[in-house]
């Protein structure tokens, strides 16, 4: 089946069922990890389906088990879609899973946040998508902030709009069921029921089979709810409508009270006890009949690679330029170090003085690129997010990822350079200022690739700050400027090799005293003569002269490196999430 696209007609209608479902947190020790026990319910097309239930119940468990978000094999019964085994691979394509937590970008507005999940997942032209996209903004009732920003802030939509939009997502290929978890949690009364009111009117008016999860619905969302799915402790105690649920309770003997919710007065009736229980789920069990083979893993994609990474980068540039903080902070930071530095050690021939600003200037270069490490965490969410819907491959957004950085960390690059070279007085030869340059360039993308590379490992900022704090100021000290590489002890020798102060600081020493004329300089004169030569240096550090480009390469290696580590640890947890 090709990627949807919004020129093919409308999808054929989809009747969901469970049949004695049952599931269990993996490799638990004991029986008390079961979560879904004998469940089965269906949801017909047309139709809104509630799953209601208290807290610790299942209600998610059942809707992502129904999304295929849950891996097949760790599910016991049968899912049919239309009478037929759930094929997962394909239910994904032709349906839409909306999850609790928010993972929107706060810089773009509603209209390119829609706009870019609808080109990374139709197959369409960019005129096609954005035709799609206005007809989703008018169904949602966005059109009024189509163009504000998601954000909180000035100028930010409502929580209910966010949802909304967190909804309009997972519908821009148009799907024929959707599957929403929570969708008004965290919205006042009046939001919560904007939301059920659009829902409904999807469900009857298209055709589409709608099933949301929602803990305590008030009455006049109960009203819009055609068919209500009550799950305790694992089990189905009801399915139908609300009032078929008041026939039950009044059949049982129950006296409802006078302006009480029958759902509310349900769930406490059946509270510790079974008899209000669905009596087809008792006592019957099925084969399972889920879709297990490769299939499962299986992604068509809309996009070719090259096409994906053109969209990607897009999306990725516009957020950096309007990050505005935290852009400007990096370029005024660059000019400012550039300028301070400079003036410090402004024409200041001694060697070990020349030297320590080589050594503070990594460590300012290096240091400062980890403020990259919020964005890296909150990009990771959606990034999981839009990759377990098939929306592009992780290998694209790690190119993507890689080539936006390349502009704006070489503005960084030159902003720093252009003033600290010529302030501090080195080689005024225009080849070596921009060897200079490039080295600088090189250090920040190794920085950038390395903290990109430990955000996919680490959960939260905290973490990864204390990471790659701790492993820059490891590398600070193998470096071979506080403790020459003679000196460290041969089980520690590889974390000098490891160091990414190490290549760049023999590039900046063999840039300044090394060639022809960096030989014959004279770095030490004594009434006698000169005591030490550039050449004598260079021979004192053991540098080679061919070391100037081979420490390039090297930190090219170290950029690739870290960004395929980053690559295959993200790759792992999205194929872990979509499992």
């Amino acid at each position: 089946m090709d990627p949807p696209s919004p020129m093919k007609p409308r999808k054929n209608r989809y009747r969901i069922e469970t049949k004695s479902i049952s599931y269990c947190v993996p490799n638990a020790p004991s029986r008390q990890a079961a979560i879904l026990k004998n469940v089965t319910c269906n949801a017909p097309p047309g139709q809104l389906v509630a799953i209601v239930g208290p807290s610790g119940a299942g209600k998610t468990t059942l809707l992502s088990i129904l999304a295929g978000a849950i891996h097949p094999c760790n599910v016991s019964g049968a899912i049919l879609v239309n009478g037929s085994p759930m094929e997962v691979s394909r239910f994904r394509r032709i349906s839409g899973h909306v999850t609790q937590d928010d993972a929107l970008f706060p810089l773009l507005t509603p209209e390119e946040s829609l706009l870019y999940s609808a080109r990374l997942r139709l197959k369409a032209t960019k005129s096609e998508a954005a035709n799609r996209v206005h007809e989703l903004i008018d169904e949602l009732g966005l059109s009024h902030v189509a163009g504000s920003t998601i954000s909180g802030g000035n100028g930010g939509i409502s929580g209910g709009e966010r949802r909304r939009v967190s909804i309009g997502v997972d519908m821009v290929h148009d799907p024929a069921v959707l599957l929403l978890d929570e969708p008004t949690s965290g919205l006042d009364s009046v939001s919560a029921l904007q939301i059920i009111k659009m829902l409904k009117c999807m469900a009857s008016s298209q055709g589409k089979t709608i099933v949301l999860t929602i803990h305590q619905p008030g009455y006049r969302i109960l009203e819009l709810i055609d068919q209500i799915i009550l799950i305790c402790d694992g089990m189905v105690r009801h399915q139908g409508s609300i009032g078929s649920m008041e026939s039950r309770l009044v059949k049982l003997g129950h006296v409802i009270p006078t302006h009480v919710n029958v759902l509310e007065f349900a769930m406490d009736t059946m509270s510790g006890s079974k008899i209000f229980e669905l009596e087809e789920n008792v006592g019957k069990k099925h084969e399972t009949q889920i879709s297990r083979q490769a299939d499962h893993d299986q992604v068509l994609y809309a996009n070719s690679h090259v096409g994906e990474v053109l969209i990607l980068s897009e999306r990725f540039f516009k957020n950096v330029l309007r990050t505005r903080q935290l852009f400007m902070a990096r370029m005024v930071q660059s000019i400012l170090a550039g300028i301070g530095l400079g003036t410090i050690f402004m024409n200041v021939m001694n060697i070990q003085a020349r030297l320590g600003f080589f050594a503070f200037s990594l460590t300012f270069l290096l240091s400062s690129t980890t403020e990259g490490l919020p964005v890296y965490l909150q990009e990771k969410r959606i990034l999981q997010r839009e990759t377990s819907r098939g929306a592009y491959r992780v290998s694209s957004y790690v190119i993507a990822n890689a080539l936006v950085f390349l502009p704006f960390l070489l503005a960084g690059a030159l902003l720093y350079t252009v003033p600290v070279y010529w302030l501090v007085g080195l080689r005024s030869e225009l080849d070596r200022f921009l060897y200079f340059s490039l080295v600088v360039w090189m250090v920040m993308l190794m920085a950038n690739s390395f903290v990109a590379c430990f955000s996919a490992i680490v959960p939260n900022f905290i973490m990864g700050n204390s990471v790659i704090a701790g492993l820059m100021g490891s590398f600070f000290l193998f470096s071979g400027y506080f403790i020459s590489k003679d000196n460290i002890p041969k089980y520690w020798i590889f974390m000098h090799y490891l160091s990414l102060f190490k290549y760049p600081f023999e590039a900046f020493v063999l840039n300044e005293y090394g060639g022809e004329k960096g030989r014959r300089e004279c770095l030490e004169m004594e009434p006698s003569g000169c005591v030490i030569t550039g050449g004598m240096f260079v021979k004192q550090y053991g540098l080679r002269e061919t070391q100037r480009w081979s420490n390039i390469w090297v930190m090219l290696g170290f950029i690739v490196g870290y960004r395929v580590l980053c690559f295959i640890f993200l790759w792992f947890k999205c194929k872990k999430m979509r499992r």
